[in-house]
């Protein structure tokens, strides 16, 4: 009998200390709610975006970056008609800046992330043996790749460039245009065309290529990146924080490597 009385009275003490234990312990917060950032950015810039996603995301394991890439003109009027977007990069100034005249970018957060260059491109083994972005005037060439300039920034700096050297009049019914640069990177790689107007970093993307010529200094527009936070972000605070870091040492390293100029990188 008091073997049976010693053995309930330690599993009594044994619940008591447990539970005197667990009343000691402070509950663990729930962890912070998952925050998606809609960023809407040119498609040139895919991989170094894809590389900066995997950092930050796990760096911020409570941010889920949604990208939405596609030529800043189409990615222009998709926030002219309301589709979400928390963050806009844009290939070139001029949409930017037309978001901004429509009051749809906090104007505050705006800044020029990086630079590129825009340069001709032919089939690797093409026998044509061009040399300039005048070259595209001669008979040999048939079909050359553009961006369409009313949406595509690349198409945009294309024509200004031709137009500079003097020669759009003279090629502008040999244009194919294309969506986007991936496109035209395509139809070059493929020989639908003889030639492309393609930003450098796109070019060096694919080995069925080669560069034969770069647009001339003074020829076009400088070639910038820009980037802002939308006025119809759900998550302006994050987005912000996103866009700094895009303009931080970090991300620097993504958008170096693969092959862009960065422009005032924060420390």
């Amino acid at each position: 009998m008091k073997r049976f009385i010693m053995a309930a009275w330690c599993v009594t003490a044994c619940v008591m200390l447990a539970l005197a234990a667990g009343c000691g312990t402070k509950p663990e917060p729930p962890p912070a709610p998952k925050i998606e950032l809609n960023v809407s950015a040119a498609l040139g810039l895919r991989e170094a975006l894809l590389d900066i996603q995997k950092e930050y995301e796990q760096k911020n394991p409570n941010i889920k970056i949604v990208y939405n890439l596609a030529a800043a003109g189409v990615l222009q009027a998709q926030i002219e008609r309301g589709v979400p977007a928390d963050v806009f990069i844009s290939a070139a100034a001029k949409q930017m800046d037309e978001l901004q005249k429509k009051d749809l970018l906090m104007a505050a957060t705006r800044r020029d992330l990086v630079g590129n260059k825009l340069v001709l491109v032919v089939p690797r083994d093409a026998g044509l043996n061009l040399a300039s972005f005048r070259d595209l005037a001669e008979k040999k060439v048939t079909r050359f790749g553009l961006g369409t300039p009313e949406t595509m920034p690349a198409g945009q700096y294309g024509v200004e460039v031709l137009k500079h050297v003097g020669v759009w009049d003279k090629v502008k019914d040999k244009a194919v245009l294309a969506k986007d640069v991936r496109q035209i990177l395509a139809y070059v790689e493929t020989k639908n065309v003889d030639a492309g107007i393609v930003f450098s970093t796109v070019a060096a993307l694919s080995d069925k290529v080669r560069v034969v010529a770069e647009a001339p200094p003074g020829s076009h527009q400088p070639i910038v990146f820009p980037g802002a936070v939308l006025k119809g972000a759900k998550n302006p605070k994050a987005a912000e924080a996103f866009l700094s870091y895009l303009s931080g040492p970090d991300a620097a390293k993504s958008f170096q490597k693969y092959g862009f100029n960065v422009i005032n990188t924060q420390k």
